[in-house]
């Protein structure tokens, strides 16, 4: 089993930058790749940036150049860095870990809100 606490989610003013962050405890070692999800209310949920196998790492279009991914490994954690947010960025985000198996694990989800 995975475990995925996300943290850092919030308010912020349309422009505005936040970082999300994503601590895995657990059997880590199954972890074959983490990434980020979002769902606005009504829609399904979509990748948002992930860590492919090494560390190639893979953007939605709409975030490209917006948005980074990073980790820090000594941590099990994995970090999001949003800038220049916009409304359309209002969802929650989840965090996931796939595992060498196969298995999907998802955090609860955090809340991010982009007001105008």
């Amino acid at each position: 089993q995975v475990q995925l606490v996300e943290s850092g989610g919030g308010l912020v003013q349309t422009g505005g930058s936040l970082n999300i962050s994503c601590a895995a405890s657990g059997s880590i070692f199954l972890i074959n790749t983490m990434g980020w999800y979002r769902q606005a209310p009504g829609k399904q949920r979509d990748l948002v940036a992930s860590f492919t196998r090494g560390s190639n790492t893979n953007y939605e279009d709409s975030v490209k150049g917006r948005f980074t991914i990073s980790r820090d490994n000594a941590k099990n954690t994995v970090y999001l860095q949003m800038n220049s947010l916009k409304s359309e960025d209002t969802a929650v985000y989840y965090c996931n870990a796939r595992t060498v198996r196969g298995q999907n694990f998802w955090g609860k989800g955090i809340l991010v809100t982009v007001s105008s």
